[in-house]
């Protein structure tokens, strides 16, 4: 069968990437694979009771489907080029910033209406950070929240089910250079194309270094963040979270002078399991719906580990890293903070008496036998920087969660199009090594339609 454009991936990227295209030139013949199920058809096994671990399906329904890895996340959109990715060094500030505050208008229309849009202009927290030693990014963000980000993704595949074709539960094993276009081959068939778009995400990652290597296509070493997913009452940051929603604080240890960020906030929320390539760690969701609400507030402290020469594999030292505590702990491992700066492991009784509910069942542990000394002090150290700015982090009782990994791809070479060395291949979103959040990578998909379309 022949496209005029293949698509793929169906996470943001590949969808808007689809809407745009539709949009401006609803003749051409699109075809979206995506190896994961349609977004009613994505189910976890560990959502139920009876299933307790991972069970490393062949397609993890979490990390791929329609909506990507993002479609059971807490919906925040995230406008700004502070953070988020590089999108802007290819196509300029300006552009990045009027794509997100686009693919925002478009996320309202779907299903976001009546959500609110939070900013850091003109707080005064931004001054309160500098005087402790701790900066504030700037960023407006629009919460969506985990239930009205599954409604946009519903309202959007509707709209573009009968004008696209869907291939769910297709992976594609290779994609090959052909005369006039392109090749991508799937278990069962094979499929041409003149314009192809790939936009895999972090759970293509170990895919999309294979075809990288297959069409010669350079690439180069990216970073991984590491860390822990705190959670505490609501009450102790909702200075923060009531004004600006998700706070992105950065920190620089006085120690080692690295960067710790906190990431992925959750007022009023719950902390989850995450798993990537059969590894569990731990993420964060939080509702718009009210009565969804729990009493406590949960976010990521992260540092970022950026390797050089000769090693190049950091995804693969995370890995390692989530693995030891899978093996320690069975899946994720919970601490008091008042344990871990005591040299002690936390166990059942010490939790249950604390001030903090969890919201997730973990496996009381000790997390400075999982974590690196470098990064563990750095974490200690930023939480006694926020307690300044927010007292009540560095109380005892204050949860950690074990670990939290973010995965990059090895960032692809490509030109200001977003274009590899083959003419008319692109490569988006967080598969690119571009992009690491829902905004930047939704915003490139609609960069690519457009020039695809202006060609």
């Amino acid at each position: 069968m022949k496209y005029d454009v293949i698509i793929v991936g169906a996470g943001p990227g590949g969808i808007f990437s689809s809407y745009e295209l539709v949009k401006l030139n609803p003749n051409l013949k699109i075809g979206v694979f995506e190896s994961g199920y349609s977004l009613e058809k994505r189910h976890c096994p560990i959502d139920g009771d009876k299933v307790k671990s991972c069970i490393k399906c062949k397609t993890c329904a979490i990390m791929s489907g329609f909506g990507g890895a993002g479609a059971f996340s807490d919906g925040k959109y995230n406008i700004t080029n502070d953070f988020g990715g590089t999108l802007y060094e290819y196509i300029g500030r300006k552009e990045a910033m009027d794509l997100m505050k686009y693919v925002d208008e478009i996320n309202v229309t779907h299903g976001g209406e009546g959500t609110k849009m939070y900013s850091t202009a003109g707080t005064g927290l931004k001054k309160v950070c500098m005087q402790n030693k701790l900066k504030l990014l700037d960023a407006s963000v629009r919460h969506l929240g985990t239930d009205i980000n599954y409604v946009v993704l519903e309202n959007l595949y509707a709209e573009l089910k009968d004008k696209v074709d869907f291939h769910f539960h297709t992976p594609v094993t290779s994609v090959e250079v052909i005369d006039g276009g392109y090749r991508v081959v799937t278990e069962g068939e094979s499929y041409d194309c003149e314009k192809c778009i790939i936009s895999v995400g972090r759970s293509g990652s170990k895919w999309m270094e294979t075809v990288c290597k297959e069409l010669d296509i350079p690439t180069k070493s990216n970073r991984v963040d590491i860390g822990v997913r705190v959670e505490l009452p609501a009450v102790i940051f909702s200075d923060l979270t009531d004004e600006l929603y998700e706070s992105k604080i950065v920190y620089r240890t006085e120690k080692f002078e690295d960067n710790v960020r906190t990431f992925c906030m959750n007022p009023y929320g719950i902390v989850v399991n995450e798993n990537t390539n059969g590894i569990v760690t731990v993420n964060g969701h939080s509702f718009e719906d009210p009565e969804k609400r729990t009493e406590n507030t949960n976010f990521a402290l992260l540092v970022a580990k950026h390797f050089s020469e000769p090693f190049k594999d950091s995804n693969g030292y995370g890995e390692s890293i989530a693995r030891l505590s899978n093996m320690l702990g069975g899946g994720v491992i919970v601490q008091r903070f008042g344990d871990l700066v005591r040299g002690r492991r936390s166990n059942t009784k010490r939790i249950e008496e604390g001030l903090v509910t969890p919201t997730l069942s973990a496996t009381p542990g000790d997390l400075s036998l999982v974590l690196p000394k470098r990064i563990l002090d750095g974490i200690i150290e930023m939480i006694y920087a926020l307690d300044k700015i927010a007292p009540g982090t560095a109380n005892d009782d204050t949860l950690l969660y074990g670990v939290e990994v973010k995965f990059y791809n090895m960032e692809v070479e490509l030109d200001e199009n977003l274009e590899s060395k083959h003419k008319g291949l692109y490569v988006i979103g967080d598969g690119s090594g571009v992009t690491h959040s829902l905004s930047h990578a939704s915003a490139s998909g609609v960069y690519v339609a457009r020039k695809i379309v202006n060609d």
